[in-house]
């Protein structure tokens, strides 16, 4: 489903009937230059019957096909060359608006859709220029020939000219707005996951205190002589001892999940740990080497579902496109962190370099390259820096940048 909303095309149509009108009218009682006005007339009203048409269609759906927004830009494209061939052809000084129909399907339509609305724009200017009923404005009035070649052929570069360049803008519009939604519900989605470990991990936590009771009480009632004789009462207790211990189990099993991390006693992280739990997330039979590269230790940083999801997208590339390892180099100071991850791959390509950071840019075709584009993004917003670059030995580097008032320290 495209995104042309039918009553934007009702409203502009609208405004084309009223402004034909009006042109017929003017040019025929005041100016007084004769056209075929009652046959003009009705293909205006033509018009009018569409739309029509298109405002029960728009209490359906307010938005509308691929196919159906097709065929009302191709009537809009026949209907204003009918009313070109009824008042003088492409001399028509009107006949320039033959390209709204063509703009609006490059930005919104698919190519081959616009190719045709083309095409068939072009056929129709061609025919305007043979087939036509000439507007009488007098015996001084003198179009020469070389000059209804050149408006010919202006109209036909216009066309294509036009088609390609909104294409080009709006396609590229298309794919970062895309790429951007699939960005923050990517974001979105990991924020949920890290709030429900959050809420696992606070419940792991708080129901621990009062299980050690209730198996405190329990191994005391059986110690109990009285409750011991009594064959059913110490059959009972042993299946709730049981059964406490399987919540226990449980609850271990929650606190021991490493993506937990947002529970309120782990606030504050260090960026290896982030580094290591990424690795080991896509991590299949490649060796992670950490550096750490400062005299101090590591600071701890507040945890951010964004740093947290940019460094998974960097690490799993770096995995992919490594042979045996991936590095990850950490400096800090007083003012900034620096985070280096380094695999020993073929390196970027140098047709791709200068574009990594744009969406779906990819070395192969396995994914859909928005891996980057999502990390970079995610960084840059948080008011960080990106850098790619190949090492000496033509390995690939992502340098990630962070100030310390950024992260907290």
């Amino acid at each position: 489903m495209n995104t042309i909303l039918l009553g934007n095309l009702i409203k502009i149509r609208w405004i084309a009937i009223f402004g034909q009108i009006l042109a017929i009218f003017f040019v025929f009682y005041f100016i007084n230059i004769q056209i075929p006005f009652f046959e003009s007339l009705v293909i205006i009203f033509l018009s009018v019957a569409v739309n029509f048409y298109s405002y029960f269609e728009q209490r359906k759906n307010k938005t509308i096909s691929d196919i159906k927004a097709f065929s009302f830009l191709l009537f809009d494209i026949l209907q204003l060359g009918f009313l070109l061939f009824l008042t003088g052809g492409i001399i028509n000084p009107f006949s320039i608006l033959i390209l709204a129909p063509v703009i609006t399907s490059a930005s919104y339509l698919p190519a081959f859709m616009t190719v045709i609305l083309s095409a068939i724009s072009i056929g129709i200017i061609i025919i305007l220029n043979f087939y036509y009923i000439p507007l009488d404005l007098g015996a001084e009035f003198y179009l020469p020939q070389i000059y209804s070649f050149g408006l010919l052929a202006s109209l036909i570069i216009t066309v294509i000219f036009i088609a390609i360049y909104a294409y080009l803008f709006a396609s590229s519009s298309r794919k970062i707005s895309n790429a951007l939604s699939v960005s923050k519900l990517q974001i979105l989605n990991q924020k949920k996951i890290t709030e429900v470990g959050s809420l696992s991990a606070a419940a792991a936590h708080e129901l621990g205190t009062p299980l050690n009771t209730i198996f405190l009480i329990i191994n005391d009632l059986l110690k109990e002589k009285i409750l011991i004789d009594n064959k059913n009462i110490s059959k009972d207790i042993i299946l709730l001892k049981s059964q406490a211990e399987r919540c226990k189990e449980i609850l271990q099993r929650f606190s021991k999940n490493p993506l937990k991390l947002k529970d309120k006693f782990l606030d504050k992280v260090k960026i290896t740990d982030l580094i290591k739990i990424n690795f080991e997330k896509f991590n299949k039979n490649k060796k992670l080497i950490i550096k750490n590269t400062s005299i101090n230790d590591e600071p701890e940083i507040i945890f951010k579902d964004e740093i947290m999801y940019a460094l998974g997208n960097i690490i799993q590339n770096a995995i992919l496109y490594s042979k045996t390892n991936v590095t990850a180099e950490i400096n800090y100071n007083n003012l900034y962190v620096k985070i280096r991850i380094v695999d020993d791959g073929d390196g970027f390509s140098k047709d791709i370099i200068d574009r990594l950071g744009e969406p779906y840019i990819s070395k192969n075709n396995q994914g859909m390259g928005l891996g980057i584009f999502i990390a970079k993004n995610l960084i840059e917003n948080m008011g960080g820096r990106i850098n790619f670059y190949n090492s000496k030995e033509d390995n690939a580097i992502v340098e990630i940048i962070f100030d310390n008032s950024i992260l907290n320290i």
